[in-house]
């Protein structure tokens, strides 16, 4: 739902601002200076915003107001008939100049790796999209860099807090304010869903709340940081609650699918595929939910920024950073939250793959 809500809104704020402006053309009320300066003031602000949900091969802190960007470059590694590697500040790399990689030439078009001749020349299909050949990009991007960073925290932090149980066990520094979260995963999202065994999937629960929660507010930091909101990383995290509940269903489960039990044999034959279907859906919709709110939030906190660019008044610059900063404390509400909803319902489908049907046993004695 707040998908739907952050792409119209951003459909609507890019076409009004082309509407308004090819109607003002045609009334002739303004002049033609003022028209191309708003259009490339709305250009701008989408590339920004496409930009700042893609991934990148460095890390920029800040632009100034030259353009030029402040950061630090990244490994940028690939396997195109052997292994490859430079750092992405390499003379052209970053702004889609061909680079000279052991006489091959590669460039770099929307944050993915080409290979192309010495010109840089790329062959564009009829969706628009290049169809030169792309080596195996194996990069330290912004996203895996956060990933890294964020997953050995997490390592050192949990160890630490750990170690700090062996000597007492009152908690101490970060476990202060960790162990009322690690309780309430316990006691209100792992007892009631998975029952008497969720002890077996604490470890599982309690890495994906955390991974999830540290990974959502460094997204609210302005660098650009938009990991939860990357398909592929909300893709992998789906698949690992599919596979640990898969692997841990016991047969009431599997026979739940396949051969539900007091149902008539042609009903039987008719959910048998809506069950099996049923096992897919229910990652995907996890991996659509958090890809879709975080990047839903992303859009309409840039877009607003963006507005006060375009319409350069008092009225804008009070309006708009007021209208930000509400959808910002949202945000921080929503990082909490949609970490909660992916480990509680990943909590569910464990608990309905591995709870026992004792009661259709004794029936049938």
């Amino acid at each position: 739902m707040f998908k739907k809500f952050a792409v119209l809104f951003y459909s609507i704020f890019v076409l009004n601002l082309v509407s308004a402006q090819h109607g003002e053309a045609a009334a002739g009320t303004a002049p033609a200076q003022e028209l191309s300066e708003k259009d490339k003031t709305s250009k701008e602000n989408k590339e920004f915003i496409d930009h700042h949900l893609l991934d990148a091969h460095d890390f920029t802190l800040m632009v100034d107001k030259d353009g030029h960007h402040i950061g630090f470059p990244l490994p940028v590694i690939f396997y195109d008939n052997g292994i490859h590697s430079f750092m992405s500040n390499k003379e052209g790399f970053m702004h889609g100049e061909p680079t000279e990689v052991d006489g091959s030439f590669y460039t770099l078009h929307h944050e993915k790796i080409y290979k192309t001749d010495a010109a840089g020349t790329l062959t564009l299909g009829e969706d628009g999209h290049p169809t030169n050949e792309k080596p195996l990009d194996l990069s330290i991007t912004k996203s895996v860099l956060i990933l890294l960073l964020v997953s050995v925290f997490m390592l050192v932090l949990f160890a630490g807090m750990a170690k700090s149980y062996k000597k007492s066990v009152v908690p101490t520094g970060a476990a202060r304010f960790l162990e009322p979260l690690i309780i309430f995963v316990r006691d209100e999202v792992a007892i009631p869903n998975i029952g008497h065994k969720y002890k077996r999937f604490m470890g599982y629960l309690l890495t994906v709340f955390f991974f999830i929660l540290f990974l959502n507010v460094l997204g609210l930091m302005p660098f650009g940081i938009n990991v939860t909101g990357n398909i592929t990383m909300t893709f992998f995290l789906a698949i690992l609650t599919y596979l640990i509940t898969t692997f841990s269903a016991n047969k009431d489960y599997w026979k739940h699918i396949f051969w539900m039990p007091g149902v008539p044999v042609p009903m039987k034959l008719i959910m048998l595929p809506i069950e099996l279907l049923g096992t897919i859906t229910k990652p995907f919709a996890l991996m659509i939910r958090l890809f879709a709110n975080m990047t839903a939030g992303h859009i309409v906190v840039m877009s607003l920024i963006g507005l006060i660019y375009v319409f350069k008044n008092f009225a804008a610059g009070v309006a708009f950073p007021f209208l930000t900063l509400v959808i910002y404390l949202l945000e921080v509400l929503v990082a909490f939250l949609q970490a909660y909803i992916f480990t509680m319902l990943s909590a569910l489908f464990i608990g309905m793959a591995v709870q026992e049907h004792e009661h259709e046993h004794h029936a049938a004695h």
